[in-house]
């Protein structure tokens, strides 16, 4: 039953947001203005005069270039990027930092930990292709302190002049790395010099932490594209549908959320 309903909200949504994006498969044709010149690039090839897909992705279109850009990709940093990270190596005078991407970051700060989470800006590439890391010029930059820390494809966080955002109903910050690491956690109060409270988090935010972490979750399971308006969506059907915490993970909740989803794509059309 709940296969067959699953089908149908897919079939549904596909038709749906065929028209309103630019996601392709493998053979699909890209439609082209045959009066104007093209180059054809990564992931196409021309066939009988048709342009065809021959990878997954999104269409991109660069003054005369047309190309696929491959989802499922890693992370390609840019200058200015904000992304979270993980502490994952100490050298002599700064932390090496996982960012979900083939190139790792450099933090030069001594208040780091191993294994710490941190939200940075993207500086400029080293001469080794690390990342040099900025926290300076922002107390939102910094050690990440109670809360969990989320991976999900990076190119389902588009990029977006907000990527910090405090739910104040909740008590709750929400980091949208454009690296694909999301940071949910309680919300951190200004402090200069920066001090992590050692307070216990309450246990109606630690469920508010698990019910927004779950509804990411299942967003990423799906590749719906992850934005605070869609996550606060599917944490809100979560709760107007009575589904534990847990059990946001099953196949029932992630029908409802693309059935959620297909609705909210047939209104905008």
């Amino acid at each position: 039953m709940i296969k067959t309903k699953g089908r149908g909200a897919t079939d549904r949504l596909k038709s749906l947001s065929s028209t309103t994006n630019n996601s392709v498969i493998v053979a699909d044709s890209i439609p082209l203005n045959h009066k104007e010149a093209f180059f054809k690039g990564h992931g196409t090839s021309l066939i009988n005069g048709e342009l065809l897909t021959t990878v997954c992705g999104v269409v991109i279109n660069v003054d005369k270039l047309v190309y696929v850009r491959t989802l499922r990709a890693r992370y390609k940093p840019e200058v200015g990027d904000i992304v979270v990270g993980r502490v994952i190596k100490v050298a002599q005078s700064h932390w090496k930092v996982e960012l979900n991407s083939s190139q790792d970051g450099v933090l030069k700060l001594s208040s780091i930990n191993m294994h710490d989470s941190v939200q940075a800006e993207v500086g400029e590439t080293q001469r080794d292709g690390s990342l040099q890391l900025l926290l300076a010029g922002s107390h939102k930059y910094g050690k990440l302190d109670k809360g969990q820390l989320l991976k999900v494809d990076p190119y389902l966080v588009k990029r977006s002049n907000l990527h910090f955002h405090f739910i104040e109903t909740l008590g709750i910050d929400l980091i949208l790395g454009r690296n694909g690491f999301i940071w949910v956690g309680e919300h951190a109060q200004v402090q200069y010099p920066m001090v992590l409270d050692d307070e216990i988090i309450s246990l109606k935010t630690r469920q508010s932490i698990l019910r927004i972490g779950n509804a990411i979750r299942v967003l990423s399971n799906l590749g719906f594209t992850v934005t605070l308006e869609v996550i606060m969506e599917t944490f809100n059907l979560s709760n107007m549908e009575n589904i534990d915490i847990h059990d946001m993970l099953g196949s029932e909740f992630h029908v409802l959320v693309t059935e959620n989803q297909a609705e909210r794509r047939r209104r905008c059309v």
